[in-house]
């Protein structure tokens, strides 16, 4: 068995495509960039040159820059951590042995998972009226020792220690810091395991409860060769899972993942650095605080695994576990087989843990079989086991749809349901007294779509166990939300009623009135105090990156700077943003970001590179809301075609792409939707005059990738295409895709209609192919872009094909990103021109 991906089997079957070899690949990162590969046409020969290329001077003076911090306020709100997070990982580091195995990549050496966060700078600094004399001018630099990446920062629930994880060739240890003196160390001889829970528990202030690698554990075991085929069968069952990556193939596959997913609860004490084990050690894949007495839910995996579902979708069972050892078992979860498309298992399922101190056990069962295409006045209900958990569960709650979320209150004794209908694209949150004693309270009930009711995400307080709770104070509840509208979002704080469901904007970006102004956009961090006169926001406008702020007084008017970052890419305040409103042929409205490069002249027609991800809805209105906002600063994503600008391309980002209809049958009329909608966002920006019919390029990531391909396949709207990482055979994903819950045999035309691979013949118009290799996203493994390379190869189109070598879904490698934006870049060069004033006909 081999730890490490080899190269695609895919490329001695493509000899004309172009895929990145990590073998003759430029030095990596931390090296200096070759600058005449950076700066090399696009010649024949080089375009087929298998060495990572980079994009322009300008478009690296952005790729380069530190990224912008990230804020962290500590539960006892006396200090604000800024973190600053390393941008690229190299493809070095992709290629690093992981394993693939049960729909999870993770790094053997370390039993933890392939792609973590790294942390390469940590500030803390005292909050304004924390006590203790705090001067929040002060700085604590944390210096984090060489070798390792520090990832995961977590403070205790008394903010006095934080805690932060550091991955080494050969183990993930935990190191523990005092936030008083900025002093870290790590926890002696202390292996965490954290490929499948990252969580931890508080017993105390100093002391916690953690899953580490068992002691003495030996090797995983080695096979020479195999003791046999891979065999599966079914016989006389439905059993429609949908696609899947990395899945588990055989007894020896299985083997190995078992000893890898095997890790010991432990007892860590901070102040002696002293690991006691608690129990026995088991696959567990959940650790949850359980009231408050040092007790915890876990659930671990159960054998037989199977080849068809992911570890997720596993057979579990939970258990109550006490720091004595105790275990009481309290509920099984069944394999996740032969569920119905859109269903869910029978029996328990999703186990919650009461984090108040009635210590109660709860979980989740259908009442429709779990088939959601069958009638039910309910379709779930939750289900209540109480210590000493020996007893008769009970039911306490009937869902009227499924079950999307739970969410306690503090105290235990109130939690927030939320369900989702996925027939109608509904959702509706409750407020559900826990005992069983009360009706439920109906809060909201919205279309999954419609942006400008969305009731925003409650805020949250850590518990002592170091759970996290929604905060109530004085019977109410905060919910931050996006406030979406239809003059862009304006991002709010509304203090929630309980008693009456009556709500109360105490704060609202862009409203005078709430403390906004019209020219930032302000979204909220943390509330203060228990009635909302203190609140830190993260303020930034269009030349302004993000800054925390301290607001108090009446409304919220009173001010003060907490944090100073710079713009760290001023060049991109030449870019000029404006949002355009448009509608299509048969009314619904639509929009877009239209960016226009540095240097831009009025009167400019410049080639134009338009980039949508399309989206559902079942009625118009809905999908005509707006999103986005014009005082957001502007710092693009690494990947994101807005580069395009630094040479000096227009772009229409976000451009909306809606297919208005009834979910069960929306995509009967997807190309003549989306056709609608190019068509309108292509004579809008003709008749603002910043580009030229014929040189307009249209481009999308994933399920825009899919979008893509049609639009070239079914118009000749479009001079070419970019498909990142897309889909194009529909016959490949049989059980459904994106919002599409018919299978293929139940809507044969659809899924043949809806997949360019079957119009390879007719797709003359240039595209530009680009996959990672190693893709495990569910419908877009790599051979989607592979067969369609060949289609169009074999048919007299005119296609390139790259291949990103370790690269997933999203591409994370510094060498893979820059070869991305460069080839984005020469495509566009090659079909339609240089980013320059089109010459007047």
């Amino acid at each position: 068995m081999s730890c490490a991906p080899s190269p695609s089997p895919l490329l001695s079957l493509l000899p004309l495509a172009l895929s990145v070899s990590a073998a003759m690949a430029a030095p990596a990162a931390d090296q200096a960039i070759d600058e005449a590969a950076a700066t090399t046409p696009l010649t024949p020969a080089a375009s087929l040159a298998q060495v990572y290329q980079q994009p322009s001077a300008a478009i690296r003076a952005v790729l380069d820059t530190k990224g912008l911090p990230v804020y962290q306020v500590s539960p006892d709100q006396r200090t604000l951590a800024i973190v600053g997070h390393r941008r690229f990982r190299t493809i070095a580091e992709l290629a690093r042995p992981v394993l693939r195995q049960a729909g999870l990549r993770y790094d053997p050496a370390t039993d933890s998972p392939q792609l973590i966060s790294e942390i390469e700078s940590l500030t803390l600094r005292a909050l304004p009226g924390s006590g203790a004399g705090a001067d929040p001018a002060a700085e604590r630099q944390i210096a984090l020792p060489a070798g390792g990446a520090f990832h995961l920062l977590r403070f205790s629930p008394d903010g006095k220690r934080f805690l932060l994880n550091r991955r080494t060739a050969t183990a993930v240890e935990l190191w523990v810091g005092e936030v008083a003196s900025g002093k870290l160390k790590p926890v002696p001889k202390l292996r965490l395991h954290t490929m499948l829970e990252n969580d931890v528990v508080w017993l105390s202030g100093h002391e916690l409860l953690t899953l580490t690698v068992p002691a003495g554990r030996g090797p995983a075991p080695v096979f020479a060769a195999p003791s046999g085929p891979s065999i599966q069968e079914s016989i006389g069952r439905n059993s429609p899972e949908r696609t899947q990556q990395d899945l588990l193939t055989n007894a020896q596959d299985a083997a190995v993942f078992a000893h890898h997913a095997t890790s010991q609860l432990a007892r860590v004490d901070l102040n002696t650095g002293a690991v006691k084990p608690v129990g026995e050690p088991a696959m567990f894949s959940r650790l949850e605080a359980l009231g408050t007495a040092g007790q915890v839910l876990t659930t671990r995996l159960l054998e037989p695994f199977s080849y068809q579902v992911g570890w997720d979708d596993f057979a579990t069972q939970a258990e109550v576990r006490g720091v004595d050892g105790k275990v009481v078992p309290v509920g099984r979860t069944r394999l996740k087989e032969g569920v119905p498309v859109e269903g869910v298992i029978t029996g328990p399922r999703q186990f919650f843990a009461s984090p108040g101190a009635d210590g109660a056990v709860y979980w989740v069962e259908a009442l429709d079989g779990g088939d959601t295409r069958v009638p039910a006045e309910h379709r779930d209900r939750l289900m209540r086991l109480d210590a000493p958990y020996t007893g008769e569960a009970r039911e306490v709650h009937r869902i009227t749809q499924r079950l999307m979320k739970l969410d306690f209150l503090e105290g235990g004794e109130q939690a927030l349901v939320a369900d989702v209908d996925v027939a109608k694209m509904r959702t509706s949150t409750e407020l559900v007294t826990l005992a069983g004693t009360a009706p439920a309270q109906r809060l909201i009930e919205r279309s999954l779509r419609d942006r400008y009711r969305d009731p925003g995400t409650p805020l949250g307080r850590m518990q002592a166990t170091g759970r996290s709770v929604i905060r109530v104070d004085d019977g109410a509840i905060w919910n931050f939300g996006l406030g979406a509208s239809p003059e862009g979002d304006k991002p709010f704080i509304d203090r929630l009623s309980l008693a009456d469901n009556k709500k109360t904007r105490v704060f609202q970006s862009g409203v005078a009135a709430q403390g906004g102004d019209a020219a930032h956009f302000e979204r909220p961090l943390a509330v203060l105090d228990a009635s909302g006169a203190r609140v830190l926001t993260v303020r930034e406008s269009v030349t302004e990156p993000g800054n925390v702020m301290l607001r108090d007084g009446a409304s919220l008017a009173g001010m003060k700077p907490l944090t100073d970052v710079k713009d760290p890419t001023p060049q991109l305040r030449e870019i000029q943003r404006e949002f355009v409103r448009f509608k299509r042929a048969d009314g619904v409205e639509l929009s877009f970001w239209l960016y226009k490069p540095p240097g831009y002249k009025d009167g400019e027609r410049r080639p134009t590179f338009v980039w949508a991800y399309p989206l559902e809805y079942t009625d118009a209105s809905t999908a005509s809301q707006v999103s986005g906002s014009s005082n957001r600063f502007a710092s693009f994503p690494a990947t994101s075609p807005q580069m395009l600008l630094l040479d000096g391309y227009v772009v229409l980002m976000d451009a909306t792409m809606p297919v208005v209809g009834d979910p069960k049958t929306v995509n009967d009329s997807f190309i003549a939707q989306i056709t609608a909608n190019a068509q309108a966002i292509i004579d809008k920006a003709v008749e603002l005059g910043v580009s030229d019919r014929d040189h307009m390029v249209v481009g999308g990531h994933s399920y825009g990738a899919f979008m893509t391909a049609n639009l070239l396949a079914h118009t000749h709207l479009f001079k070419a295409g970019i498909a990142r990482s897309g889909a194009y055979n529909r016959s490949l994903t049989p059980f459904g895709f994106q919002s599409e819950r018919r299978t293929y045999w139940e809507a044969q035309d659809v899924y043949q209609k809806l997949s360019p691979f079957n119009y390879a013949d007719r797709l003359k118009e240039p595209l530009l192919l680009i996959h990672g290799e190693a893709d495990n996203n569910s419908g877009t493994f790599p051979i989607q872009s592979a067969r369609l390379y060949q289609a169009l190869a074999g048919t007299g189109g005119t296609v390139r094909y790259v291949t990103l070598p370790f690269e997933s879904h999203g591409y994370t490698a510094r060498e893979s990103i820059g070869h991305t934006l460069w080839e984005m870049s020469e495509w566009m060069k090659r079909q339609v021109g240089p980013g320059a004033a089109i010459p007047q006909r």
